[in-house]
Order: structure tokens, then C-alpha cells, then sequence
């Protein structure tokens, strides 16, 4: 499981959150996945449960205007022979953990209760959109990390 918070910030730094699972299919809601994500803050006693909702076309739209195919294409020629199309399949789940991650990110900066709780889809998708688009490096350092295949990627400053 991955556990790491993507963002710096002073707000986000006070929580430990780690993906528990995701992203599946949220009953009754066709075109919704779900990450989930275990959510603790320093102070309190014990952790919530978080599950981020994200519409799939939301993140096929995102994934098409990242480029993000055509991105790791040459990281992903660096895959062992025979296990390239393997390593292919697992990216769009990867990508939709990433923006699930930053969709998180976005509500954890304005704090959330100690209680359970659902990000639906319909919520904060143009501030994913922007946000996603800022922290394209985050995403494919994300998928790489997640492919084991960041020794073959070149880094952004080397482009």
C-alpha cells in the first residue's frame, strides 16, 4: 500500500494517510470509482476512513490532456521483455489512484472531521482539474514510483 502524502503544504503535513484500496466501482453510481484511504491526524486517537469518488470520464478527460500515454511510453520500454503489456494495464488504475490522491489533498486542505466520509464525484472537479494540471510531475512520478520504473525516466528539467 502507498503511503505518502503528495504535497508539502503546512496543512496537509499535520495528516498520515496511506491508499487502502482502489479504485473500484461505486455501487449504484455507473461511470464513479472509489479510492479509499485511511486518514490520520496527529492529534487525534485514530484514524477515518476517506473514500475519494472521481468519475471516469473526468479521469479519461485529464489522462488524455496530460498526455500521460504518451509520457511514459519511453519509461515503459524500460519494463522487463515479456512483462510490458502487464506494466501497461496497471496505469490507468495508477492514474486514477493519483488523482484520487489529489482530490484528497484538495479537501484535506480545509480539514476534515474525525469521522468517516465520501468526496463524491460531482464535488470539486474543476479545483481537480487545476489541480491535477499543476501536479502533473507528482502524477507520473506517482506511476512510475508505483511500476518501479523511475531509473529509466528522465527527469522534467532534462527535457
Amino acid at each position: 500500500m502507498a503511503s505518502m502524502i503528495p504535497d508539502s503544504s503546512p496543512e496537509l503535513s499535520s495528516y498520515r494517510v496511506t491508499l487502502f484500496y482502489g479504485p473500484e466501482p461505486v455501487q449504484n453510481e455507473p461511470g464513479v470509482h472509489a479510492c479509499v484511504f485511511n486518514v490520520k491526524k496527529r492529534s487525534w486517537r485514530a484514524g477515518i476512513q476517506v473514500s475519494v469518488e472521481v468519475r471516469t470520464d473526468q479521469i479519461e478527460r485529464i489522462r488524455n490532456g496530460l498526455h500521460v500515454d504518451d509520457r511514459l511510453a519511453l519509461a515503459l520500454e524500460t519494463a522487463p521483455p515479456g512483462e510490458r503489456s502487464t506494466y501497461e494495464a496497471r496505469v490507468p488504475d495508477l492514474f486514477a489512484q493519483a488523482v484520487s490522491w489529489c482530490k484528497l489533498n484538495l479537501r484535506l486542505r480545509s480539514g476534515v472531521p474525525q469521522e468517516n466520509q465520501r468526496v463524491r464525484a460531482d464535488e470539486l472537479i474543476p479545483e481537480l482539474d487545476l489541480a491535477v494540471a499543476e501536479r502533473r510531475e507528482y502524477v507520473m512520478t506517482y506511476i512510475l514510483n508505483e511500476l518501479d520504473l523511475t531509473s529509466g525516466y528522465p527527469s522534467p528539467s532534462s527535457r
